[in-house]
């Protein structure tokens, strides 16, 4: 009676589990046919142990490991995992080759006007320069009222009314302009001509820089002659008028007519003159 229930209880176990016949198995079933009076007790005891788990149905009989059982099918996708460690550093690279340049970009839209800044410092004071005023030389000067003789040939006219003299360059008693200023210099001599021809010399240092002639013909009425030349001088040059022939010296001077000899200073050598330096 205790090895058929059992042997039932085997037969349940290995019912719900995966069947194994073995040959315990074999005489547990025959066992059950020849007690088969007792099957409604048999199927009671049974119903009275579904509570049991099927791991702790006890078993008086030990059987081979069943056939491994199909593979089930896969589950759903599991939730994403977290992030993993930042891994450590790695030892630096070579340095690659340079790359070409590249092509230049489009100019940019110009910018809004910034605000002014602040004055700069003063600076320091320059150094003194040459001159702090233009430098200045001119004269003019005519031959005195009934002075029809001015002297003998190839000596300096003497206009001796000065008219104007200011840095005293020119020298009314010898007749001659006397550089101080280096620089070029216009000088012009307006001749009236009476009762000779008139042929006169404007030299410098001794030497004829520019030559003139008016012929005089018995005329009533006194004639003119004009003429001017520019000289580049320098500190200590001299200029003056002569008559370059004894028989052409006709110059003359009244209260209506003048003789007149004019100079100026045009420009300055700036550097090349002491006075300035």
């Amino acid at each position: 009676m205790r090895c058929s229930c059992v042997c039932f209880a085997g037969m349940r176990a290995q019912l719900l589990a995966v069947p194994t016949l073995t040959t315990c198995t074999r005489h547990a079933a025959m066992t059950a046919f020849h007690a088969w009076p007792l099957f409604p007790l048999l199927m009671l005891l049974i119903n009275s142990t579904n509570q049991l788990e099927d791991n702790k149905i006890p078993s008086l009989c030990t059987g081979h490991p069943g056939i491994p059982g199909s593979p089930g099918p896969h589950g759903s996708p599991g939730q994403p995992g977290r992030d993993g460690r930042d891994g450590r550093d790695a030892a630096p690279g070579q340095k690659g080759e340079k790359g070409e340049r590249g092509e230049p970009g489009v100019s940019g839209a110009r910018g809004e006007t910034g605000d002014q800044g602040d004055p700069g410092e003063k600076g320091e004071r320059g150094q003194q320069g040459e001159c702090a005023v233009a430098p200045k030389s001119a004269f003019s000067a005519k031959l005195s009222e009934g002075r029809s003789m001015p002297g003998p040939v190839e000596e300096a006219v003497r206009f001796d009314q000065v008219l104007l003299n200011e840095q005293g360059d020119y020298d009314a008693d010898s007749g001659r302009f006397t550089c101080r200023v280096p620089g070029a210099y216009y000088f012009a001599v307006h001749a009236t001509v009476y009762r000779s021809s008139l042929q006169f010399d404007l030299v410098k240092n001794g030497h004829t820089a520019a030559s003139y002639f008016q012929f005089y013909g018995n005329w009533p009425k006194p004639a003119s002659l004009s003429g001017g030349t520019l000289l580049h001088l320098v500190p200590g040059d001299k200029v003056w008028v002569h008559m370059a022939l004894g028989e052409y010296s006709g110059l003359y001077s009244s209260p209506k007519t003048d003789s007149t000899f004019t100079g100026f200073l045009v420009y300055s050598d700036w550097k090349n003159s002491a006075v300035f330096a």
